[in-house]
């Protein structure tokens, strides 16, 4: 009981670090939006507690199944560290901004090609846009993808070097992985974890492409392109990329948890009643 009480406050830190990132990088923050800040702060915070330090599940999946919400953690703070650092390059120009500032631009200008999810983020800036604020979104979008790209990458290599979902632990609790997920409901449990995470691959692979589009939308009925905060940039960003990514995760997971059940009773059929295997 402690130490479940000392991991949840100990994520519940990591937490009020990552809502509160952007508000302490950034320069120009108003009082104002200090305060909204604290507040997700610490609504953050409440959350990953009461999530964490109960036994019984809620909303947060694969709770008892790491590494996936640690890469999942560090990918979008990793994110929104770097695009914090990035914006301070117009009035920090300090070696560390000036190198990532740099090496975002160069994987912007690398990836934005006609059709790229890059260059479908930096088609949402109107045509009059200062060129200052195209480079510093092409660099964004470049950094921001690049981190989503990586996570999954190093998601795909913890699948190949470990036994997961069994990392560190004897047994998978479905119910308190995946708590959203009804196994009682009609249907095979196997064949509908799978269609779902067909459904989640596809969805991760269209959504950089659609969530730019509604943000084009949603700007333009409400002309809010000139009045967009840096930090609201920094977070819309770091979602785009991080959002597919989580999603191409949770699909491949619950693909493997799928393969699971389907080895597990697989086995299961193989043995008799006695225990002993079916000899031809």
């Amino acid at each position: 009981m402690v130490r479940r009480l000392f991991g949840a406050i100990l994520r519940a830190g990591l937490m009020v670090m990552l809502v509160a990132t952007p508000s302490v990088l950034v320069p120009g923050v108003s009082a104002e939006g200090g305060q909204v800040v604290a507040i997700l702060a610490l609504a953050a915070a409440a959350l990953t507690t009461f999530e964490y330090a109960t036994t019984y599940p809620s909303i947060v999946e694969f709770r008892n199944a790491p590494p996936f919400n640690r890469i999942r953690f560090l990918s979008l703070f990793a994110s929104i560290l770097c695009l914090s650092i990035i914006a301070r390059s117009q009035t920090d120009p300090s070696i560390t901004v000036e190198f990532l500032t740099s090496i975002g631009i160069l994987i912007g200008q690398a990836i934005d090609f006609p059709y790229s999810p890059v260059h479908a983020v930096v088609a949402i800036l109107p045509a009059d846009a200062p060129f200052a604020d195209l480079v510093q979104l092409r660099a964004f979008a470049g950094m921001s993808y690049l981190i989503s790209l990586l996570s999954v990458a190093v998601f795909l290599i913890a699948l190949r070097l470990t036994n997961w979902p069994f990392f560190r632990q004897e047994s998978f609790n479905l119910w308190v992985n995946l708590p959203t997920f009804s196994p009682t409901r009609s249907g095979d449990i196997v064949r509908r974890l799978k269609r779902d995470a067909r459904w989640n691959i596809a969805l991760g692979f269209l959504l950089p492409f659609l969530t730019p589009m509604l943000v084009l939308e949603t700007a333009a009925l409400f002309d809010t392109f000139e009045t967009i905060e840096t930090q609201t940039i920094i977070w819309t960003v770091a979602a785009w990329a991080f959002l597919p990514a989580s999603l191409f995760m949770r699909g491949i997971a619950m693909r493997r948890v799928a393969v699971m059940i389907s080895d597990g009773r697989k086995q299961s059929e193989a043995l008799p009643r006695n225990g002993y295997p079916a000899t031809a």
